[in-house]
């Protein structure tokens, strides 16, 4: 909770660690310290507290000014929020901003494109990566040296498009294939995380450092034998252990590049440690575990549960959704977990769903204050027969729209011989046609 001194009160009468003021002298300015946000630091702050200690986080000096924004970007990717010390005057706008960052989390990611618009360099963002996992794959069967450079630029056209429609992305991250996990899980976590980043708020800059970490999460798991990695059946507590050792394995590969943000090997170590201190690989308590490393948790833990495997099929959003939220607390940060659901909703893009009409529709984009009620293209009539798309906010509905409308339930992908995947190169093909 951070707290501002009451309207008519004067700032050095403001009570609680949260807020006091301290005037050096008779003369001097008012300095105020405050506990701030950690994406509302700017230069020239002193920081004089975080909310975990000092050694854990990859700073010189026990309590500094900030000096430039590599120095900001370090406590955003480890700390929640900060303890600052600054002029009451200067500090003023900056507390003003607090109830619009957290307001972020209850609206919709901003779109500049429409998902038909954005489609076609989604998908060929899409394809680049993935080419790039699939060779670092064999480079790391085949003891060759990594390029992990060379996946920065890749990651920085994966923000621009989620940053102009993060549907058209998560659209592509829903078409998957079972004999691909390894590759395709790797590059949705890092989109997912993309957009998760830019929906809590983050600075733009931090956006690429946490696809990267996104990216490079599971990269042990490559050094896991694939009888191991891909057994169809439960786990032996000698295979569990072995397999719990990927988070070690990935941290080593990573910490010999050293062009690397330091926080990308952190989150490789730590994405498995839980808030209760029950995780692994060093049951880290709580105030320990980075913040990144908590935003892929969440990410990491949902993709794997939602996607199939070779020993298994995936869940529904919905049921990954219900324990995601059933273990805020105790396995996830519960704040990001309700976050996440929030941005992610219960019909996430891309999903197939059947209307309370009969009717047959793709998820087109969410609505965190309407989970339940999504934006769709209408595909299928009552009847099951193909009809002009019409793309249809089921949120905002009014009485000129015929029957109202609502998600009846969800539908497999192909269910009535409606791909999303085909959806998609018909949009594509589309698109192209339009410009040619």
């Amino acid at each position: 909770m951070w707290f501002r001194s009451k309207p008519g009160k004067s700032r050095a009468a403001a009570k609680g660690r949260d807020v006091q003021s301290t005037p050096k002298t008779s003369t001097d300015v008012v300095l105020e310290r405050v506990r701030l946000p950690v994406d509302l630091l700017q230069p020239g702050m002193k920081v004089v507290k975080l909310d975990r200690p000092w050694t854990e986080v990859p700073v010189l000096f026990q309590g500094f000014t900030l000096q430039t924004e590599a120095e900001a970007r370090v406590l955003r990717q480890y700390c929640a929020w900060v303890v600052v010390e600054d002029e009451a005057e200067r500090l003023a706008p900056v507390l003003d901003q607090i109830p619009h960052l957290k307001q972020r989390t209850t609206e919709p990611l901003q779109e500049t494109r429409t998902l038909e618009q954005e489609l076609p360099r989604a998908a060929d963002t899409w394809s680049r990566t993935q080419q790039f996992v699939e060779k670092l794959i064999r480079d790391i069967e085949q003891n060759n040296d990594l390029e992990l450079a060379s996946a920065r630029p890749l990651i920085r056209s994966c923000v621009d498009s989620v940053k102009t429609n993060a549907s058209a992305m998560f659209w592509m991250a829903r078409i998957k294939h079972r004999d691909a996990y390894t590759a395709e899980h790797c590059l949705r976590v890092a989109i997912l995380t993309v957009a998760f980043a830019r929906f809590l708020g983050l600075p733009e800059d931090d956006l690429e450092v946490a696809g990267m970490c996104g990216l490079l999460h599971d990269i042990g798991k490559l050094r896991v034998p694939d009888e191991i990695l891909n057994k169809p059946g439960p786990l032996s507590p000698q295979e569990y252990e072995v397999m719990r050792k990927h988070t070690t394995l990935g941290h080593e590969l990573l910490k010999q590049d050293p062009s690397l943000d330091p926080i990308i090997s952190d989150v490789t170590l730590h994405h498995h440690e839980r808030i209760d201190g029950r995780g692994y690989p060093q049951q880290l308590p709580e105030w320990q575990i980075s913040r990144f490393a908590r935003l892929i948790a969440i990410v990491d833990a949902y993709d794997a549960m939602t996607s199939d495997r070779c020993y298994r099929d995936g869940m529904s959003p919905a049921d990954a959704v219900r324990i995601l939220y059933k273990n805020r607390a105790q396995q996830f940060d519960a704040d990001m977990v309700e976050a996440f659901i929030r941005m992610i909703g219960i019909y996430p893009p891309g999903s197939l769903v059947e209307l309370n009409t009969g009717e047959v529709a793709l998820v087109v984009s969410t609505h965190p204050g309407r989970k339940l009620k999504p934006k769709v293209e209408i595909l299928l009539d009552n009847n099951k027969h193909p009809v002009t798309p019409r793309v249809m906010d089921l949120g905002s509905q009014t009485t000129t729209d015929g029957p109202v409308r609502e998600i009846k339930a969800p539908l497999p992908d192909g269910a009535f011989g409606i791909s999303l995947e085909g959806r998609v190169k018909q949009l594509m093909a589309k698109t192209i046609a339009n410009h040619s």
